[in-house]
């Protein structure tokens, strides 16, 4: 029947080679539309998965509240979401990997943190993504999906706790509950540019939370208006209305500002500037904070990279982040040992390499590793006592971007752990703030008070709040003017004078003299050098580095300058950066002995 009319077709194509193009066409055009709409499909799956919560959603309504006249409950109204590592009654809690949640049954009770807060009037809405098995700190999941971090959405959200930082980010929530463990909470607070609190280990009941290491892990909590983490914490806390005033005391981690990028104007001038007004206020002090720590924690120094010989103080940090992730992986092992060699779970790259590490780690130092734990409470509370309060950048770094390859990352880890660390390893309690942006990024600083005095810190924090928002304004609208002068003579006579201070060993001294050389001649490479020279003898790496970068766009063959910011970059733990320094010193001086052996030093610490 269809014979006839087909061969009518083909003889009419075989005479007319236009219907072959023509017939080309719409078969191409077709495989197109059909191509379009398959990635289109692709696409919303991806933001689909990428949604902070987890499914099935549920809603946990509050218990009854007192008829009138009796107060409202201080959390009415409130809506929060959880990290899938607390129990809720009748849901498996998944501990962000489907094999964990293949392998256990529902929960049979609701974690006491979560009651409490349905008891106080707040309304859960849902559990949210996490890192597996609450290792990592980048917040991606490759089993559910990596939440979009709200501010930078081609970058990480911060992790563990990567769900509920973003349902808060994007306005899901009021507030949200997550772990902090090794900065957990701390992290994707500062990523996505919200208010974080890690409590004083052990101030938060933990009945109802899956493990991952006791000895460093406390609830933490996510919101973005500081009153309702005042509300959040004082339920959790179950603290006193009341509390005996005492003076404040900040104290900044100078040498730890150095770790980040971020110009001191828009975070250490900014809150500076916030209390210099405000009441109850004693003078700021600054410090060399790892200097300190390496005089007061003896533990640390078995923990030192022997490879590195000029180590410097900041390297201590580096040590006690070590010892933290040691801490970390014998205390999982003992938790959940038997658990992975048994279901033998699909783990995501990262977190398989972590649980390996942890389930291959042996239990031999674990008693020094609990000697610098404590060494490292008792140097903080001489330190900061009841009415101290030590200022440090939450972060070295802005967001890496999302699929970052391994062996870029490592860099990342080391520098953001050094600093997340500190409050980990010693129990202290921690606020994080956002204090505007910086190119495009998040910034944020965090505030340290001694392990117990909780209510000091959110008392403080919420104090300097509006102030330092105040501030934050202006410094995002205001800009440094250039000094400029071309008195050439007087600017060579104050860097001879810096020569000479800095032979002297009169660091400050010298810095002084290069610095006027530079506002009489802003164009001289070797006053930048120079200048770099006395920051790196002063333990200003990042001055240094700046310097050094200045120097290198005025002069492209000043092999100094790149030795110097070689220098400076590995002192803030830039292997990277500071290697590529090297390797030009190299190109434009291949005999420079200390460059060779610099190079090859920081290509073995990054492999």
């Amino acid at each position: 029947m269809w014979k006839q009319p087909l061969q009518v077709v083909k003889a009419n194509v075989s005479s007319n080679p236009r219907t072959w193009i023509i017939i080309g066409l719409s078969v191409a055009g077709i495989v197109i539309v059909a191509e379009t709409q398959r990635r289109r499909r692709r696409s919303r799956a991806q933001i689909i998965l990428r949604e902070p919560f987890l499914e099935p959603r549920f809603d946990l309504l509050p218990f009854p509240q007192p008829p009138p006249p009796a107060a409202a409950q201080p959390l009415a109204s409130l809506t929060f979401a959880i990290s899938d590592i607390f129990d809720v009654k009748g849901h498996v809690t998944g501990f962000g990997n489907p094999d964990w949640a293949g392998t256990h049954e529902a929960a049979t009770k609701t974690a006491l943190v979560v009651t409490a807060l349905l008891k106080n009037g707040a309304t859960c809405v849902g559990k949210t993504v996490m890192d597996e098995l609450n290792f990592g700190i980048t917040g991606e999941n490759v089993h559910y999906g990596t939440p979009v971090n709200p501010q930078l959405q081609s970058h990480i959200p911060g992790g563990s706790s990567s769900g509920s930082a973003v349902a808060v980010a994007a306005g899901l929530v009021n507030f949200a509950l997550g772990i902090d463990t090794t900065g957990c909470v701390r992290i994707p607070a500062s990523f996505c540019g919200i208010i974080g609190f890690r409590p004083s280990h052990g101030a938060v009941s933990m009945i109802g939370v899956l493990p991952n290491s006791q000895s460093l892990e406390t609830v933490g909590i996510f919101t973005r208006d500081l009153s309702i983490l005042h509300h959040v914490g004082h339920v959790l806390l179950q603290l006193k209305s009341v509390e005996t005033k005492r003076a404040r005391r900040l104290i900044f981690a100078d040498d730890l500002f150095q770790l980040s990028k971020v110009p001191t104007e828009k975070t250490v001038q900014v809150v500076t500037k916030a209390i210099k007004h405000l009441s109850g206020y004693q003078p700021p002090k600054h410090m060399n904070f790892s200097q300190y720590i390496a005089s007061k924690v003896p533990g640390l120094k078995g923990f030192h990279e022997e490879s590195i010989k000029h180590q410097n103080e900041i390297f201590t940090l580096k040590a006690l982040s070590s010892v933290m992730l040691l801490l970390q992986r014998c205390e999982f092992k003992t938790n959940h040992e038997e658990w992975v060699k048994s279901a033998k779970p699909r783990l995501g790259p990262d977190a398989s390499d972590r649980v390996r590490a942890a389930i291959d780690s042996t239990h031999e130092n674990v008693k020094t590793l609990y000697k610098v734990r404590t060494e490292m409470r008792a140097a903080l509370q001489s330190l900061l006592k009841d009415d101290g309060i030590l200022v440090i950048p939450t972060v070295a770094d802005p967001p890496l971007k999302l699929n970052t390859k391994k062996g870029q990352s490592s860099e990342f880890n080391d520098r953001t752990l050094a600093l997340s660390s500190i409050a980990s390893m010693s129990g202290c309690c921690q606020v994080t703030i956002p204090v505007g942006k910086h190119k495009e990024s998040p910034i944020s600083i965090s505030f340290i008070a001694f392990h117990g005095v909780d209510k000091f810190l959110l008392d403080t924090v919420l104090d300097m709040y509006s102030s330092i928002q105040e501030k934050v304004s202006i410094a995002s609208h205001s800009s440094p003017l250039p000094d400029t002068n071309d008195n050439l003579d007087a600017s060579e006579l104050l860097k001879e004078k810096g020569n000479a201070a800095f032979k002297g060993r009169q660091w400050n001294k010298a810095v002084k003299y290069y610095t006027e050389a530079i506002k009489l001649n802003m164009m001289s490479a070797t006053y930048y050098c120079n200048r770099a020279a006395a920051y790196l003898e002063l333990g200003c790496f990042q001055q240094a580095e700046e310097d050094c970068s200045k120097a290198i766009s005025l002069d492209k063959k000043n092999v100094k300058a790149y030795m110097r910011r070689g220098t400076a970059r590995e002192s803030l733990l830039s292997y990277k950066d500071a290697a590529q320094d090297f390797k030009h010193a190299l190109v434009l001086e291949p005999q420079n002995k200390v460059a060779n052996l610099a190079e090859k030093r920081l290509r073995k610490l990054m492999s």
